[in-house]
């Protein structure tokens, strides 16, 4: 992000009546503990908005935005004159021309005046910069969508072609993963998969190919086909990035490795596992250089921010996030620990695996080998005056024992469990033998996730319900007991598919939620002996208990995902 001098901006924030002055010292002594830049804290807080920032940078640097999502157009024949890495390395797009014949130039940093002289030397002409957004640069990238798939495709042919010609599969493990081929073709995969923003990357053996499947958006898709006499090759590059044995074959691997393109760095957790054919390889893609993601982008509403906030004040007690695998559960604790990073407190995790690095917390990973599980990390973790502790997850009794123990003795606790909604958590800790009275005493709030596509905003469009799309939903509504027909919608949106979304429809992902707020009512009906979820869910209501599938509802009817989604993973 564009930094304007600290004290011009403060200058500015006063003007507009923004912040106070006490607010912005608070905002930039955490910039400078945190080492990130003060807007980026200000932004976090709520305090200004990204346009309004992007806003006063140009202003205050005399050019002018590129505004790519507000209409500006973008020349595909100006944009292709510059290569796709060369755009992504330098944080720059051509998009245009004066007409005195001047380079329109968007750039991440427009004071970046290597890369000016470079464009100007390159093409033998004026360079006018414009000021671009994140997500006027991720925009411009979109553009390159045709070719991107076919150019890595071929890359990646090209690298099988020479590894085949370097019969690989008769070389030593350690000499076939650092062959110039493999490097490239390994390297290229990873960096197809962060070009068209892939979670995961399956690299599955079958009886005469190699499967490449990336998951984009929650949704698995094939990507490619390889010959099978690579495989050794990859697996043993991918076991070597990774600090794996190479001449380990027939037992479970774990490992990570970090991989950069232009200014982009990915972190990947890699997982080797041996199946009838070989071994497959799966990678998580985690973004190594982005700030956990506020409430606001993970697409909690307002009222269960407001939940979240006034239950993370509590200095004891326990928060637990629910949900299925790959429903954000652990990105969502992470949002929550940054609200909780402050210097007056200490925050000690224990995680399987570490997914995400946090400043000025002390993280701990579970390694079953050395000793060390959620039980035994987080018998340690108390001897370490915490203030907060995070446990990546409730698996067994013994766990849920000692943090039920921590919460009551003046400790809060974040966790997850796998439960299917919120009121479900409660059984389930019963389950692991707490007493229930234990559970009343110690839960402040359960939140319970899953994850939908948000609608592609380059192609949206509305259209009407149809009477069989809403006697679908009354029986869904129907279904959960829910006996609120009344917030169906006459007007619904989906995206019709374009360039930016890779004509799906989507592009990117975010969260529907619901919160059981541990009130009084509730805990006394906890610790009752005629304990039904119907019931719980009656006096959470009265409470302003408002399902998933009503938070995903609202979010279709303004917009941000569809109702297929929806329904899609409430089913599941």
């Amino acid at each position: 992000m564009l930094q304007i001098p600290e004290q011009e901006f403060k200058k500015l924030l006063l003007q507009d009546n923004l912040v106070t002055e006490e607010k912005f010292q608070v905002a930039l002594q955490d910039s400078r503990r945190m080492n990130r830049g003060v807007a980026s804290i200000l932004l976090e807080q709520n305090a200004i908005t990204e346009e309004y920032y992007y806003g006063i940078a140009a202003r205050f640097y005399g050019i002018e935005l590129a505004n790519f999502e507000k209409g500006r157009k973008i020349d595909d024949n100006v944009l292709k004159l510059l290569p796709e890495d060369v755009a992504r390395q330098k944080g720059i797009i051509l998009f245009g021309r004066e007409q005195d014949g001047a380079l329109q130039v968007a750039m991440l940093d427009p004071n970046d005046l290597v890369a000016i002289e470079f464009l100007t030397n390159r093409f033998k002409s004026k360079i006018k910069p414009f000021l671009a957004t994140q997500d006027d640069f991720n925009r411009g990238l979109t553009f390159y969508a045709e070719t991107i798939t076919e150019n890595f495709r071929k890359t990646i042919d090209d690298n099988i072609q020479a590894s085949m010609r370097a019969r690989i599969g008769e070389k030593e493990a350690q000499e076939a993963a650092t062959d110039l081929p493999v490097v490239q073709l390994t390297d290229n995969l990873v960096s197809y998969a962060m070009a068209v923003r892939a979670s995961d990357v399956h690299l599955e053996v079958l009886e005469n190919d190699i499967l490449v499947r990336f998951r984009i958006d929650g949704i698995l898709r094939e990507v490619m086909r390889m010959p099978r006499e690579v495989h050794a090759a990859i697996a043993a590059r991918f076991k070597l990035l990774s600090g794996m044995k190479l001449d380990e074959h027939y037992k479970p691997q774990d490992g990570r490795f970090r991989h950069r393109v232009g200014h982009d760095m990915i972190d990947l957790r890699v997982s080797v596992m041996p199946t009838f054919y070989g071994e497959k390889v799966e990678m998580r893609l985690l973004s190594a250089s982005e700030r956990p993601m506020s409430f606001e982008e993970l697409g909690i509403s307002q009222e269960n921010i407001a939940l979240i906030r006034d239950n993370a004040k509590k200095t004891f007690g326990m928060i637990l996030v629910t949900g299925p695998t790959g429903s954000g559960k652990t990105t969502t604790l992470y949002s929550i620990l940054n609200a909780l990073n402050r210097p007056e407190v200490n925050i000690v995790t224990v995680e399987d695996p570490v997914e995400y690095y946090m400043k000025y917390v002390n993280q701990t990973q579970v390694n079953v080998q050395a000793g060390i599980t959620f039980a035994n990390g987080l018998r340690a973790i108390l001897r370490q005056d915490p203030n907060v502790i995070m446990v990546g997850e409730i698996r067994d009794e013994e766990t849920a024992e000692i943090s039920v123990h921590s919460a009551l003795t003046g400790h809060l606790v974040l966790s997850t469990l796998h439960t299917n909604d919120a009121p479900t958590t409660i059984p389930r800790l019963i389950d692991l033998h707490i007493a229930p009275f234990l559970v009343a005493a110690v839960l402040n709030m359960i939140m319970a996730q899953r994850l939908v596509r948000r609608i592609c905003m380059s192609c949206i469009t509305s259209y009407k319900i149809s009477p069989d799309i809403e006697e679908s939903l009354k029986r869904q509504l129907k279904e959960l007991k829910l006996d609120v027909s009344y917030i169906i919608p006459k007007t619904m949106f989906r995206g019709q598919g374009c360039n930016s979304c890779n004509h799906s429809g989507y592009r990117g992902r975010m969260g529907i939620h619901e919160i059981l707020n541990v009130t009084e009512d509730v805990r006394k009906y906890i610790v009752g002996t005629q304990f039904t979820l119907d019931k719980m869910k009656e006096i959470a209501r009265a409470s302003g208990y408002i399902s998933m599938f009503e938070d995903g509802l609202k979010k279709a009817e303004r917009g941000m995902t569809t109702l297929e989604e929806v329904l899609r993973v409430i089913r599941e």
